[in-house]
């Protein structure tokens, strides 16, 4: 059986750099479930697919050919065997990202592709609903947080450190804000899974944090 280690948890927890660190180590498979829906928004305008067409865009989204690759500057991500981690982050592609989002036939389509990349020898799901809804059997779960003030003090040390203008007031408005709308949405609700391990990050480090998963992994059978 293919081990899954589920990482869900609010934006600016650390689940990213978690997820990366954890996939390295162990050598297992990474899927960063966000990133499929700007995936499948750019591969849709690729392929000159309307975003009015639902059935297309479920098409493109259960086609997609992409890979989560670990790297020393974080996740590569491979479309088609083209490096697009740069392109997807752009705004246009976020926008269409949103649309895309909200056609059912996509998310859908998307809960199977997710489940696909569960692989032998093991998957790193980084998420909000991974645990709940896409790998409810997960032998690991684990529900990483932090405080609204603390995920905001990240996001501006990222932004400074890129060369970024930022105002924390407004960082932290609008990721009160993001939890919010992610608590409260009707579809695949930010929740921990009732078999989930909750991890403060507040004053933890990113190793700390590492090794607390990696204990709850040698724990397996």
């Amino acid at each position: 059986m293919t081990v899954v280690i589920t990482i869900d948890g609010p934006s600016g927890a650390g689940k990213g750099t978690l997820c990366q660190l954890l996939a390295k180590k162990l050598g297992f498979h990474l899927l960063d479930s966000g990133a499929l829906y700007r995936l499948t928004a750019l591969a849709a305008e690729n392929q000159g697919i309307s975003f009015e067409d639902n059935d297309g865009l479920a098409q493109v989204a259960a086609s997609l050919d992409v890979v989560f690759e670990p790297s020393d500057g974080g996740v590569r991500v491979m479309l088609a065997g083209e490096d697009v981690s740069t392109t997807i982050r752009q705004e246009h592609v976020g926008m269409n990202a949103s649309i895309v989002a909200a056609c059912q036939p996509v998310r859908d389509a998307l809960l199977r592709r997710q489940r696909g990349f569960a692989e032998a020898p093991g998957l790193v799901a980084d998420g909000r609903d991974m645990g709940t809804v896409v790998f409810t059997e997960a032998p690991v779960k684990v529900f990483l947080t932090a405080s609204s003030e603390e995920r905001a003090r990240r996001r501006l040390a990222q932004l400074e450190q890129a060369g970024r203008e930022a105002d924390y007031d407004q960082i932290l408005a609008d990721i009160e804000l993001r939890d919010k709308q992610d608590r409260e949405r009707t579809s695949s609700p930010l929740k921990p899974a009732d078999d989930a391990v909750i991890l403060d990050s507040t004053t933890m480090t990113i190793d700390e944090v590492l090794s607390a998963v990696m204990n709850l992994v040698k724990q397996l059978p």
